[in-house]
């Protein structure tokens, strides 16, 4: 079983920078993905990023050129980097892992005007 773990999470000025971690524990499937959604409440999950073990990197349209996903294959980590927040990003983010479809329970990112 794969569990997820998200962290980095916080409250931050517009215009800052925050980095969420997420990390899998167990032997992971390959090939496989890591990605972020994002959520608040009332509204669905928005996707903001995948990974891939082979290194092949999405984007959701509304983080291109501000955020950036990497990840570290030996330790099950992937990193996102979110700068130039905006109050818009203000959400709980959520990692998932498929296979085999793990999600994390959330790390909440806060941007003040």
């Amino acid at each position: 079983q794969v569990q997820v773990v998200e962290s980095g999470g916080g409250l931050v000025q517009a215009g800052g920078s925050l980095r969420l971690s997420c990390s899998a524990s167990g032997s992971l499937p390959s090939p496989n993905v890591m990605q972020w959604y994002r959520q608040t409440p009332g509204d669905g999950r928005q996707f903001i990023a995948n990974i891939a073990d082979n290194g092949n990197i999405r984007y959701g349209d509304s983080v291109k050129g501000r955020f950036t996903l990497s990840r570290d294959n030996a330790k099950n980590t992937a990193y996102l980097q979110m700068n130039d927040l905006r109050p818009g990003d203000t959400a709980r983010y959520y990692c998932n892992v498929y296979p085999p479809d793990s999600w994390g329970q959330g790390t909440q990112v806060t941007v003040s005007s």
